[in-house]
């Protein structure tokens, strides 16, 4: 009946009489106990989590520990997810465990400090079976973090960290172990604050003292800062090391250490190392070799200041002591390979300044070291542009080309292709397959399209087959055995047809035909935004295919492109529809509309052939494609630029070609865009649908740039988030490159996060490469946005360097003199300070730099004025080298 009686006690939760209970029994009677107890804990998992459930749980939690036998039985249940957030005590739990002998208590010791971090196991068991068992102490990742946070959390008794630490027995081991876990600073980090009461002021106590050894401190720091790890980490291990005050003896043998932190650290750690070889190479205790050494991997780091703070202490050196030039110069040299070209001019002016040093003659003795030494920064002046390049050159003594050698050939990336479509597969096997790749990642519009014909053809010529093929893919499907009645079901579809979800969810009849009737007379419930005019032009298609799959199946579809761009061809559109007219078949409106859309018509032989070829045919369509075909009239609306606060928009004109005879919903594709109307609410998020968009309306991208424009510019204006990922497919895309695609670029290149400025970049890259780039339209686009405040000019210098590293240097130096008077104008107005003026030397060091490697010539507007100030700000230097480059006369 004991066990009857514990679990009684266990159930109302009464822990002191079930602790009690269990204090007689033997191990055999605990063990018996053991089975109700888990039938206990099964009845409680699943039991609503409210009073009467969570009362049980401490007394469950203590019982079920002590009642197992083996020590990994008792951990498991200890560390039970279930039991974690309504357990026993430290206390209870330590009473319970009391009598076990301790070879079986450190096991159970070890095996729950083994357990991960995120178990939070309260330290005070750990440490409470610790002591019981007199074993070893853990130095587990979880032992370790908790006993860090129940020091800093003793915080109450008014005791500092200092006096806290001296009472601890195993203060040494558990400090060694924080240098060896690897895991355990950053979940204990914001312990090691700054301040007079901090850990690492504490520490550095506690090692004057002699309670800690202090050179296991010193070389447990540089240890982990040298093995790297997250910037977070790294600063608790410099923040200790430098409350250590190492001595210079202490420095000076780690002096290895420090070279590679240098070179390798993250900046904060490198600033540390380089300081502290500084004060060495300043006092002569670093030899010029060492110096170079570490020159060498500073150099190539990436951070300006750093860089910077390395030449000069290099030019320290050199003015100390000339001797030393055969060994440092070409250690200087290193930085001509830096992207930043302000570096490079840096590191070429401390040469210029130093190489006399280097003898003129052969010296007997050290012949081979001043050979090499020249040798080696002629080979290193190459990384130089142009302009330096030059200037190292002719102080070094090499023969400079011709300007013309210096100019580098254009790079750009290859052209996209226009690739045919696959037609549509032949077994409802492969087919299944591609729609399910479509449902897991939206697909292109080349595999979309296919995929919906196939659809379309598979249901018309075997339906039973199809759905048996596709109740696999669709099985997860939120729509999926639900009652067609279901409300939710036919609301959300009339919302959205949410891509191929619709056809899918026609074809199971998991959407009611009042819904897709509705959908097809009516089209979209939702209110109107500036991307209505595309998406239901898109959507009206996908509910006229679910609804036709039901009431009067298609053999296939005549919208289908004949290219990935979504171009179709005249004479295949002619061969469909002369199919449906011998199967005296019902072409879907929605679908035909969009076929005339598709149609290419650049070709006046091929369209006209086609024309007649459709006439012939005496069916409505017939006629109606002839029309189409022959018909003249602009493919793009009028323009007009707007601006809306910091913002520059366009608005559309009306095209009166997509109206009159076109099915209702894609009329709005021919009506006019406004600025300041049509902001409803706007359900177009991400680009799983946009993506499809530009196959709307093939051949005039121009539509849909303008649609996108207010999206785009968010992305500047508003540091929204990938609203910028459709250029790429914009750039590739049919049709002019226009005011509208240009300003979408515009927008993408001042974008706040880099994906969207690399979208932008890619984007013009493509259009430079199709010869479809206006870099001048471009540029004074960027210029007016830059001036309205639309664009941050660090934003927009990151880009511009993106793409000029790319190669393509004569496009960025075309876009740069289209952008760079404005910015030059106001300069000259006003004298504008601060960042604005940085950044421009930044955007005129990039113009300079594409200027000299595309051998570039002419005349800027203000860059006169601005080169003749006087100074050495960065702004002047560039602007005097980009006017340099500029008006140098080009080589005979």
């Amino acid at each position: 009946m004991s066990d009857e009686a514990l679990l009684t006690a266990v159930r109302a939760g009464r822990t002191v009489e079930a602790a009690g209970l269990l204090d007689g029994m033997t191990d055999a009677e605990r063990r018996a106990c053991l089975p109700a107890l888990k039938e206990l804990r099964k009845e409680l998992r699943s039991a609503p989590w409210n009073a009467a459930s969570r009362v049980a749980h401490p007394a469950l939690h203590a019982a079920g520990a002590a009642c197992h036998s083996g020590a990994a039985g008792a951990a498991a249940w200890i560390a039970g997810v279930d039991m974690r957030w309504s357990q026993a005590s430290p206390g209870v739990l330590l009473h319970m465990l009391g009598d076990r002998e301790s070879d079986w208590l450190a096991d159970l010791t070890h095996r729950l400090a083994a357990r991960p971090a995120t178990s939070r196991l309260p330290f005070p068991l750990l440490s409470g079976l610790v002591g019981l068992s007199g074993c070893e102490v853990p130095t587990t990742d979880a032992y370790v973090r908790g006993w860090f946070e129940h020091i800093g959390a003793s915080w109450r008794d008014g005791r500092s960290v200092t006096q806290r630490l001296r009472n601890e027995p195993h203060l040494p081991v558990m400090i060694t172990a924080l240098f060896e876990s690897p895991e355990v600073t950053g979940q204990i980090g914001w312990l090691f604050g700054d301040g007079p009461g901090s850990w690492c002021n504490a520490l550095a106590e506690l090692a004057e003292e002699g309670a800690l050894d202090r050179k296991v401190l010193v070389d447990g720091c540089i240890a982990r800062l040298v093995r790297g790890g997250a910037p977070a980490d790294q600063r608790v291990f410099l923040r200790l090391l430098s409350s250590l005050a190492l001595t210079r003896d202490e420095e000076r043998e780690r002096s290895a250490d420090w070279t590679a932190l240098a070179s390798q650290a993250v900046p904060s750690v490198a600033w540390h190392a380089q300081s502290v070889l500084a004060s060495f190479a300043l006092d002569g205790e670093l030899t010029s070799r060492q110096l170079a050494e570490m020159s060498s991997g500073v150099l190539f780091r990436t951070e300006k200041k750093l860089v910077r703070a390395q030449l000069v202490l290099l030019g320290k050196v050199l003015k100390r002591d000339p001797s030393t030039a055969e060994v440092l110069l070409p250690a200087v040299a290193e930085a001509f390979g830096h992207e930043d070209p302000d570096v490079q001019e840096r590191a070429l002016r401390l040469v210029e300044r130093h190489v006399t040093a280097l003898p003129d003659a052969v010296d007997a003795n050290n012949a081979n070291t001043t050979n090499t030494a020249r040798e080696r920064l002629g080979e290193l002046s190459a990384d130089l542009s142009p302009g330096l390049r030059i200037r190292a050159q002719r102080v070094l003594g090499i023969e400079v080309p011709c300007s013309a050698a210096t100019v580098q050939e254009e790079v750009l990336p290859p052209v996209p292709e226009r690739e045919r479509l696959v037609p549509a597969p032949e077994s409802v096997a492969e087919l299944a397959e591609e729609v399910s790749a479509i449902l897991a990642s939206g697909g292109g519009v080349a595999t979309f399209e296919r995929t919906l014909d196939g659809l379309v053809r598979h249901a018309h010529r075997d339906r039973d087959a199809l759905v048996e093929a596709l109740g696999p893919v669709v099985a997860r499907c939120w729509w999926k055995d639900l009652d067609p009645r279901y409300p939710s079901t036919d609301k959300v579809f009339r919302e959205s047809p949410h891509g191929l979800e619709v056809v899918l969810a026609a074809l199971f009849e998991q959407v009611g035909m009042d819904t897709l009737h509705a959908a097809v007379q009516r089209g979209a419930t939702n209110g109107n935004c500036h991307h209505s005019a595309l998406s239901r032009a898109f959507e009206a298609r996908l509910w006229e295919v679910a609804y036709r799959l039901r009431a009067d199946p298609m053999p296939f579809l005549l919208a289908t492109p004949s290219w990935d761009t979504g171009l179709l061809e005249p004479d295949v559109l002619v061969e469909r529809l002369t199919e449906y007219r011998r199967r005296d078949a019902r072409p879907g409106t929605a679908d035909f509309a969009q076929a005339l859309l598709r149609v290419r018509r650049d070709d006046p032989a091929t369209a006209a052939a086609a024309a007649a070829r459709a006439r012939a045919l005496g069916s409505p369509e017939g006629y109606r494609l002839a029309q189409w075909l022959t018909a003249e009239g602009p493919l793009l609306p009028t323009s007009r630029r707007r601006t809306s606060g910091a913002r520059v928009l366009l608005e559309l004109g009306e095209l009166e070609e997509i109206q009159g005879l076109f099915p209702v919903e894609f009329r709005p594709l021919g009506r006019p865009l406004t600025v300041f109307k049509d902001h409803w609410y706007c359900r177009h998020w991400g680009v799983t649908d946009q993506r499809h968009w530009p196959a709307v309306v093939p051949g005039r991208r121009e539509l849909v740039a303008a649609r996108l424009l207010r999206d785009i510019s968010a992305a500047a204006v508003e540091d929204t988030r990938m609203d910028a990922a459709m250029l790429p497919l914009l750039a590739e895309a049919d049709g002019t490159a226009g005011e509208a695609l240009h300003l979408c670029v515009a927008y993408g290149l001042g974008a706040r996060h880099p994906e969207d400025r690399l979208a932008a970049v890619d984007a013009l890259l493509v259009l430079a490469a199709r010869g479809q780039l206006d870099a001048g339209r471009l540029g004074a686009d960027l210029g007016e946005l830059v001036g309205r405040g639309a664009l941050k000019r660090s934003r927009l210098a990151e880009s511009i360097r993106t793409a000029a590293a790319t190669g393509a240097y004569a496009t960025l130096w075309s876009v740069s003199r289209g952008l760079l008077p404005a910015l030059l104008a106001d300069l000259a107005a006003d004298g504008a300070g601060g960042g604005a003026v940085r950044w421009l030397g930044e955007l005129l060091a990039i113009a300079a730099d594409c200027a000299e490697r595309s051998g570039a010539r002419g005349d800027l507007t203000h860059l006169a004025g601005i080169a003749e100030r006087q100074g050495s700000s960065k702004v002047v230097t560039q602007a005097r080298r980009l006017r340099t480059t500029l008006t140098q006369e080009a080589a005979a």
